[in-house]
């Protein structure tokens, strides 16, 4: 079986990082965690620009450092795409040379990823003439993973590629992430501290915290797990994977299917059987102990309560299980009390919002 086995025991004078992860070997896995946990720590001791003793680090079965067995690959022989903050472009090279300079870094014998393909991936073919000065930020940073991918890494990292993005560049960009995930066999390591990003993009998740490893797992698990703050606040929600069943062009609707039931979303440019991500705020859930037949909220799901947990003053966090798929809602403490509510309770999760992420 493919994967990422990573061991790192990292001594700063004022830090300390002490992983030891297991990681699938293809899809994005997400390191999460507020500054200073640790994430591009690790990231930097993957790509072996510090070397730290006692550490492992196996790539889809290649050995990059064993420290035991004496080996450590520098960072120039590893197979590897590295994006940055900032785009850090060569100014005085235009998008296409740019792009073969990190080409001509590798044998073309190890050509995996073509050239046409990467552009083509990050659409920039009509910016290959420009000059860095004349891009766009999120343009900067779309030419910035081209040329990572151009180099046919075996692993992508990336460091929070849209921290310096505003709002609406990082919109612009976060499409063509969605398909450097859905189209290339390439496993990406996405550090990010937004809760946003990893619902959008990660398949796995690895929460940090003062540089040790919280919990790691299948993105939708961790989101909902109560004993994290991951599922906790104002931006508490569950990922729910539903199937496209039909379009209602009258209503401009489109129902979807998953374990739990129907959910019908605002019509959506999407084919029968393709599978949408779709998150769910906890603060867009309301309870109800019988189905609620006079009510404008179309999407009512039989659920039962799995456990409970304080959240805010006055505010509860209940787990929710629909047939096999994890929800979350974020009551008041006296309608908890007043319904009665306990593990093994049967309710009908009334979802007032739906965001539609892929």
């Amino acid at each position: 079986m493919s994967d990422i086995r990573a061991r790192f025991n990292i001594n700063y004078s004022a830090f300390k990082l002490d992983v030891d992860l297991s990681l699938p070997g293809r899809g994005v896995t997400a390191l999460f965690g507020p500054s200073g946990s640790g994430k591009t720590t690790c990231l930097r001791a993957m790509t072996g620009l510090e070397r730290f003793a006692g550490s492992y680090l196996e790539v889809n079965g290649e050995v990059w450092q064993d420290d035991e067995r004496d080996i450590f690959l520098p960072t120039y022989k590893r197979p590897l795409g590295y994006v940055f903050q900032e785009a850090s472009l060569f100014q005085h090279l235009s998008v296409q040379r740019n792009l073969e300079y990190g080409r001509r870094r590798v044998p073309a014998s190890t050509h995996q990823v073509s050239l046409e393909h990467a552009v083509a991936l990050l659409d920039i073919g009509h910016l290959l003439q420009r000059n860095p000065d004349k891009l766009s930020g999120g343009e900067r940073q779309r030419v910035a993973i081209a040329r990572a991918l151009a180099t046919s890494p075996r692993i992508l990292l990336m460091d929070e590629p849209l921290a310096a993005l505003d709002s609406k560049r990082k919109e612009e960009i976060m499409p063509y992430l969605e398909r450097l995930h859905d189209e290339l066999d390439i496993p990406v390591i996405y550090v990010s501290h937004s809760s946003d990003e990893v619902a959008r993009l990660a398949d796995h998740l690895v929460l940090l915290e003062s540089g040790k490893v919280i919990a790691h797992g299948a993105t939708s698990d961790l989101m909902t797990r109560l004993d994290l703050n991951f599922a906790h606040g104002d931006t508490a929600s569950a990922l729910v994977v539903a199937t496209v069943a039909t379009h209602d062009a009258a209503f401009h609707l489109t129902s979807t299917e998953f374990s739990g039931g129907q959910l019908l979303l605002p019509q959506q440019a999407a084919t029968i059987g393709q599978q949408l991500r779709i998150r769910i705020q906890a603060r867009d859930v309301s309870l109800s102990l019988t189905p609620q037949r006079d009510s404008s909220i179309l999407n009512i799901v039989a659920a039962t309560v799995t456990e409970l947990s304080d959240d805010a003053p006055g505010q509860v966090m209940i787990g929710l299980d629909a047939n096999g798929t994890r929800l979350l809602a974020r009551i008041t403490r006296k309608s908890c009390e007043a319904m009665r509510l306990a593990p093994g309770s049967q309710v009908f999760a009334q979802i007032k919002g739906i965001a539609i992420l892929k």
